[in-house]
């Protein structure tokens, strides 16, 4: 099990949680924040900081962003990358299931 970011995170990015992650593990996409789940230690600390509330153990995800999930596993698949989310730089895409959100503006 991990931490997922989900929804509310889409076009919002406020990245406070990368601040709090001890072990590096979350990586900015175009659209979103993604959590890689084969980094992640499962401490939490990235949960109580998010102002948007979009960050929810596995296994507490709603079933409405279920798809957030497999989303945050298969991105590092799709994008090769790990090692840490700050030497990374911001992927080159997001996965389909954040491409297919609408635009949030403002």
């Amino acid at each position: 099990m991990t931490y997922v970011i989900a929804q509310p995170c889409v076009d919002l990015k406020d990245k406070a949680c990368v601040d709090e992650c001890p072990v590096d593990c979350i990586y900015e996409g175009p659209r979103k924040m993604y959590i890689n789940p084969d980094e992640c230690v499962d401490c939490g600390a990235c949960e109580p900081v998010c102002p948007v509330e979009a960050i929810f153990y596995e296994d507490a995800l709603p079933a409405e962003w279920a798809g957030y999930g497999n989303a945050d596993r298969e991105v590092f698949a799709l994008a090769g990358v790990s090692g840490g989310g700050s030497a990374a730089g911001v992927m080159t895409a997001d996965h389909p299931v954040v491409e297919e959100e609408p635009v949030k503006t403002s």
